[in-house]
């Protein structure tokens, strides 16, 4: 598997920070961020197979959260930097949890925001596999229109800055629905890390959403389970970096000085 994902380094002054969009965004879904940002960490965005300017490889390996894991962390020796923080967004988030544990050697700290996809419990991530195929068969045959019709789809985005919005609209038309069904098919269903929190050994900022009602069973569970955690909540659902940016912003900022 020699497909590299889509990375940008963007200007900054300070510790590089790796940020990791979610299902069916981009790049862009960092723009209400980076200026902010730029003034105290590097930020480097990348985007997931299947997503806007990364490729979509044909083998199912390529999609696996381990895969990602490697591929991460191939971006940070490429930097030539020996640790850097990460952070995820929803399904990014999962991701970037895995590397933290697997990779704790090579991270100063770790930022994520609500996801689902990493605390699913068991029964949920049973039903994801379950429901995989068919999803990603679905994909397959309705191409971009069926994407559009996804509730995640950012063309349904709510209360987010309007330049984000049509940024990750644009960037949608340039999804590969094959890429997209294999990152349903073996991404989603396998990135939960739910008992793997329980193990951290990376200190870790949560950037709460309150406002996003199906993920508020999980707060209790990180909260009491994931050690070396703080816990800042926002005025935000799901996608908290740009519903609630000075706030997520802010919280970063002090994050990041102090422990870098």
């Amino acid at each position: 598997m020699s497909a590299n994902l889509a990375c940008e380094v963007h200007e900054g002054t300070g510790p590089y920070l790796l940020l990791v969009h979610g299902m069916l965004a981009s790049r862009s879904q960092s723009l209400p961020n980076l200026e902010a940002l730029a003034k105290f960490c590097t930020p480097v965005t990348i985007e997931l197979f299947g997503h806007n300017q990364s490729p979509s490889p044909d083998e199912p390996e390529a999609y696996l959260p381990r895969n990602y894991v490697k591929l991460f962390d191939q971006i940070r020796a490429r930097l030539n930097v020996e640790r850097w923080f990460v952070c995820g967004f929803s399904l990014g988030a999962a991701l970037t949890i895995r590397y933290a544990f697997e990779r704790p050697d090579r991270c100063i700290g770790q930022i994520f925001t609500n996801s689902n996809s990493a605390f699913a419990d068991q029964k949920t991530q049973a039903m994801w596999l379950s429901g995989s195929k068919r999803s990603a068969k679905a994909i397959r045959r309705g191409g971009l229109s069926t994407l559009e019709r996804m509730p995640h789809h950012p063309r349904h985005a709510r209360r987010i800055p309007k330049d984000a919005k049509e940024a990750l609209v644009a960037d949608s038309r340039n999804h590969s629905p094959k890429g997209i069904a294999l990152t349903t098919e073996y991404t989603n269903p396998n990135a939960p890390v739910r008992e793997a929190v329980k193990k951290n050994q990376v200190p870790s900022l949560f950037l709460f959403g309150k406002y996003e009602k199906r993920f508020q069973q999980h707060r209790p569970y990180i909260e009491q389970e994931m050690p070396l955690l703080d816990l800042v909540e926002c005025e935000a659902g799901h996608p908290v970096n740009m519903q609630a940016a000075e706030t997520f912003n802010e919280a970063v900022r002090e994050f990041v000085q102090r422990l870098a």
